[in-house]
């Protein structure tokens, strides 16, 4: 099996945690999303300011022609996703994606944010992605995983959902997965 994911959601999630555990479960290259951003991106949200779509676009283009890149043997990016639009712009560009979202509850996103040091985003902006999140619609097929559960129950869960076909490749945890993306950090 080979395809695209994007674990999905808001700063705090677990997202790269879970999207790298994902890709060495699956034997698949694992893209970090936060490489994709652009500095000016990177400086905005350092600064506290709220992205607007125009920065988005430029992100997404890349997180989306990094996938494309390697969905052939499977891929697994990290990338917030918030919005349909912005899901829809993926999918666009890579077809064959699904979307993972860990769900987690505002005062566990907020401690874990607090708990975070050296990140870029600061535990401020937390309110305005929570208020920018647009949850998929059945029709989009995403799958939901308990967030707040261990990291490898997520991977568990997120297996289970893709079905037969995802089965764990043995050996894989000591593969080496790097991250890819167009964007300085």
């Amino acid at each position: 099996m080979s395809g695209a994911l994007v674990v999905m959601g808001v700063s705090g999630c677990g997202k790269s945690t879970l999207a790298k555990a994902i890709a060495v479960a699956l034997g698949w290259h694992f893209i970090e999303g936060d490489d994709c951003h652009p500095a000016s991106n990177i400086a905005k949200m350092r600064a506290g300011i709220p992205l607007c779509d125009s920065d988005r676009w430029p992100f997404l283009n890349s997180v989306a022609a990094t996938l494309r890149r390697y969905v052939d043997v499977g891929a697994v990016a990290s990338c917030s996703a918030l919005r349909l639009s912005y899901r829809d712009r993926i999918r666009a560009e890579c077809c064959q994606v699904r979307f993972v979202l860990p769900v987690v509850s505002p005062d566990c996103l907020k401690a874990r944010m607090a708990s975070r040091e050296g990140h870029f985003m600061p535990v401020s902006l937390l309110e305005s992605q929570i208020a920018s999140l647009e949850l998929p619609t059945a029709t989009e097929q995403a799958i939901y995983v308990d967030g707040a559960a261990s990291t490898a129950e997520q991977v568990r869960q997120a297996l289970s959902a893709l079905g037969p076909n995802a089965r764990a490749k043995s050996g894989t945890s000591s593969l080496p997965h790097r991250s890819a993306g167009s964007g300085a950090v």
